[in-house]
């Protein structure tokens, strides 16, 4: 299974494009914006746009600009959005995934046939304000954990169709991706370990992560987690020698909690990782941080997000 922590952002769209639901999210959008009838976005459903533009060959130039400040995303998916309206459009960036912008700067030009362009501004700029908004706001929480050990990571809290454009912008804004979806990763959750008692915590724990291990393709799991909500499980899980999982994730759990967690996992020699989520915010983002632990996911990054304003300005 690939790290998708370890790919460039290029690297990454290529690898999150290649489920094909990328493709299927803007055919949705196409369909729901022009109609379902097939054909390319000029000769379909913007009706003001064949009544106001006569000739069906007539040019144009358009300029994306940022109206506030922000990360820039979503540049990467400009291309193949064109690819899926039948675009007679030509698309050259004029700023990178990654970067931070200020209002009115340009985020590139399109040109070419002036219906198509005007067929696709708003699932255009609904789609880069979305992943630039993911992206700043992932931005302004790394900055508060700037120094510490931690590693922020985003969640399966995202909007339903646009996980791997969320999950792209994530890493445009500095953070990193938690699992993609249930398949590429097991997380044994408090739901999972629904009645089982403190004693029998870590044999059910084992045989979970076995079972976990062999229901999955060969190598196709990129780790084993499991939640736990008190500090007594972690510490039978480490009794345990580990129970077979490479993170355990402290759910909801106060600054002290987390460093006591930290103390024992050190105190007994343990490579396991160590995850904080639920209940974080920005006021106290900095202090999970500041205890040693080794990583923090937070849904916000995704559901909280809002957009940054993207405008089209016709030039020519």
């Amino acid at each position: 299974m690939i790290d998708v922590n370890t790919l460039s952002l290029p690297d990454l769209y290529a690898h999150l494009r290649e489920s094909g639901i990328i493709r299927r999210l803007f055919e949705l959008a196409r369909d729901e914006d022009l109609g379902p009838d097939g054909g390319s976005a000029w000769e379909r459903g913007d009706v003001t746009t064949r009544a106001m533009i006569i000739s069906e060959i007539r040019r144009g130039t358009a300029r994306m600009v940022a109206r506030r400040p922000g990360v820039c995303s979503g540049l990467a998916v400009v291309d193949d959005l064109l690819h899926v309206f039948k675009a007679d459009v030509d698309f050259a960036p004029a700023a990178n995934d990654g970067e931070r912008l200020e209002p009115g700067r340009s985020l590139g030009t399109l040109s070419g046939n002036l219906r198509a362009i005007l067929g696709l501004e708003r699932t255009l700029l609904n789609t880069l304000g979305r992943m630039c908004g993911v992206a700043t706001r992932t931005a302004e929480h790394v900055a508060i954990i700037e120094g510490t050990r931690a590693k922020l990571l985003d969640t399966r809290k995202t909007t339903p169709g646009m996980r791997m454009l969320e999950k792209y912008a994530v890493r445009c804004g500095g953070g990193l991706c938690h699992r993609i979806g249930l398949f590429d990763a097991a997380l044994i959750k408090d739901n999972h370990l629904a009645g089982i008692g403190l004693a029998e915590l870590p044999a059910f724990l084992t045989r979970a992560v076995r079972a976990a291990r062999m229901e999955a393709p060969l190598d196709s799991l990129t780790f084993v987690e499991v939640e736990v909500d008190q500090l007594e499980q972690f510490k039978a899980i480490l009794a345990a020698g580990g129970c077979g999982v490479g993170i355990v994730l402290l759910d909801n759990m106060h600054p002290a909690e987390l460093r006591q967690a930290v103390e024992m996992r050190d105190a007994a020699s343990s490579k396991i990782l160590l995850e904080a989520s639920g209940g974080i915010t920005k006021d106290n983002l900095r202090a999970a941080a500041e205890t040693g632990i080794d990583r923090i996911s937070l849904g916000t990054l995704t559901h909280g997000a809002t957009w940054v304003d993207i405008g089209l300005d016709m030039t020519a």
